[in-house]
């Protein structure tokens, strides 16, 4: 965990200064501009959080700044933005010794909106330093989902479990998904009697700790986060005959029902997995009294329905054919009504996805693989998910990133990570890929890629960008036409190409977005970026676009995760006969150019 960006608890005592605002606030007249673009970079605000990732409407935001010592002391200036426009301001004095800063903010009660906190520091005449910190206020998580993992449940320090909170907390993960966490697929919870068992083997043989799950999900609940239960909807264990499953309750790869469907496995884990009918009524009633027993004993807030994507022809226990993504809709409607929770339900390669956006699921969760290669096919994967579910809802990614690579030791390449990320969250999606570490595989325990400081950073930005932005990315947001080009060098395209920058719109809250992403450096147009080669674009300076607007444009203005922390930034423009001129003043990997009417 790179210190310069996460700080570890200590027993220490942080010597700090308290703010409710409105108790020292005011005008800022006569005071140096607040701009990101023009503050220093002094690196005296070291680390800001909140208390939760993620807020209710009417309740207060509780930051804490930890603050690098300096002999003089200065003022910070807490900028509240909702888009580019400031809804509050507030400052709090410090002595330049103080180890952490502490205020309050209680944004306005409309529901499902983002913010940006901008945080300046003002010393003397001059702004020496800016941070920046995202807010989601959102009663409902799978609105705007930003969704993260945990896959390691042995006995471990409640401080390290502690400091694996606050990181996803930092980058705003408002739900988080227990990967095999559980026993046995069909006994998800291992009981001694009628209380749940100190610890068992899960499927690979690691040990679990039930303190150690029971401490997450209360640590998670403590942020806000939802912690959600992991589980195939159709899986047992070769054993699972003696634990009262019944052979004809499977799947079936013959009609003389000789031959099991099954998910094999290394030889010195636990189990294969056998492969159940979701739609036989004798099965959904053991597995759901089975999973019941979980969240008894367990305080999940969801359960994570998991598949294993297109199985060929299958038969049920009567020999008759079955079409595997038809048996989804029936078991996730019993699920929802037996087990009253939050549901999502992985479509592997987007394999029965149509079907799962007819169930009750919070939103919409694609796990992309080999059909899906480029980085075109992550925007059509999100648009396809907005027709299946008539624009209700968004999309979460599991997309594992660099994943040769990740075959041996070596560290995740940023220019893959972050175009990737780009291409999803400007296309409307979110990506599952943060937890005790990152995933580049789909056995989410693999820990062989560790991450770059410039990467963990980068994304701290990336998270706030998606957050404070969430508004304009993902909210009824859809695909504009719109005509624009580039002059002097720069060639936009349609589609994403080599040595050019993908250019496409969108529009929401009455404003029109003209995302751009940089392609001039590619050396491969798959997101996967397998081997980790993918280029880091160079950074491209006053890029003069003209945009035919289909109305009177009042103002444009910018922002980019790779700039000023997202921070947004007004743009000067001219538009005559229906063509609007504007100069952005750098792309990196993405910018995002608002136009308001």
């Amino acid at each position: 965990m790179p210190g310069h960006v996460f700080r570890k608890k200590t027993a220490a005592v942080c010597v700090g200064i308290l703010l409710i605002p409105g108790l020292l606030s005011g005008c800022l007249a006569d005071k140096p501009a607040l701009a990101p673009e023009q503050a220093g970079d002094a690196g005296l605000l070291a680390y800001v959080t909140t208390d939760k990732a993620r807020y209710s409407p009417g309740d207060p935001v509780k930051y804490t700044l930890s603050m690098n010592p300096s002999e003089e002391g200065g003022d910070v200036i807490i900028r509240y933005k909702h888009l580019d426009e400031t809804v509050s301001e507030s400052t709090v004095k410090w002595d330049g010794a103080a180890a952490e800063v502490q205020w309050e903010w209680k944004p306005e009660s409309a529901d499902y909106k983002g913010y940006m906190a901008e945080i300046y520091l003002r010393q003397g005449k001059e702004i020496v330093d800016h941070t920046n910190i995202a807010v989601d206020v959102s009663s409902d998580w799978g609105k705007f989902p930003r969704y993260g993992y945990l896959a390691d449940f042995m006995t471990m320090d409640a401080g390290e479990q502690e400091n694996t909170i606050e990181r996803l907390n930092r980058f705003r993960i408002n739900g988080i998904q227990f990967y095999d966490w559980q026993w046995k697929h069909h006994i998800p919870l291992k009981l001694d009697g009628d209380k749940p068992a100190s610890q068992w083997p899960e499927i690979a043989n690691r040990l679990v700790s039930y303190d150690t799950v029971k401490n997450y999900i209360d640590l998670a609940h403590s942020r806000n986060m939802k912690a959600m239960n992991y589980n195939l909807l159709f899986g047992a264990f070769e054993d699972a005959e003696q634990d009262g499953v019944k052979r004809e309750w499977g799947l079936f790869k013959d009609p003389l029902l000789t031959s099991q469907d099954r998910h094999p496995l290394p030889e010195s884990w636990a189990s294969d997995i056998m492969l159940m009918n979701p739609a036989n009524e004798e099965w959904q009633k053991y597995l759901f009294a089975k999973e019941k027993d979980a969240f008894k004993h367990l305080p999940f807030d969801g359960w994570h329905v998991d598949q294993l994507g297109d199985r060929g022809v299958l038969y049920d226990g009567n020999a008759g054919k079955l079409n595997l993504p038809e048996t989804y809709v029936p078991f996730m409607n019993a699920a929802k009504k037996a087990i009253d929770v939050d549901y999502v339900m992985n479509a592997v390669g987007q394999f029965g996805q149509s079907y799962i956006a007819k169930t009750p699921v919070k939103f919409l969760y694609t796990e992309v693989w080999d059909a899906h290669p480029q980085y075109r096919n992550l925007k059509e994967i999100v648009d396809q998910n907005l027709k299946y579910s008539a624009g209700s809802l968004n999309t979460v990614f599991a997309a594992y990133m660099n994943y040769d690579h990740a075959d041996s030791r070596g560290e995740f390449n940023t220019p893959g990570v972050l175009l990737t990320n780009a291409v999803i969250f400007a296309s409307g999606g979110s990506h599952l890929e943060l937890g005790e570490n990152m995933l580049a595989k789909e056995y989410f325990p693999n820990r062989n890629l560790s991450i770059p400081d410039e990467l963990e950073t980068s994304l701290v930005s990336y998270y706030d960008f998606l957050t404070a932005y969430q508004n304009l990315l993902r909210d009824g947001t859809a695909d504009k036409e719109l005509d624009a080009a580039a002059a002097e060098g720069t060639e936009l395209s349609a589609m994403p190409e080599r040595g050019k920058v993908w250019s496409f719109a969108k529009e929401a809250q009455g404003r029109t977005m003209l995302h751009l992403i940089n392609f001039t450096d590619a050396t491969t147009m798959e997101w996967q970026d397998n081997k980790a080669s993918q280029a880091e674009p160079k950074e491209i300076a006053d890029i003069k676009l003209t945009v035919k607007a289909d109305g009177k444009v009042k103002k444009v203005w910018t922002a980019s995760p790779d700039h000023y922390g997202g921070s947004a930034v007004g743009l000067d423009f001219t538009q005559k006969d229906g063509e609007l001129t504007v100069t952005l003043p750098k792309l990196k990997y993405w910018n995002m150019v608002v136009l308001e009417y």
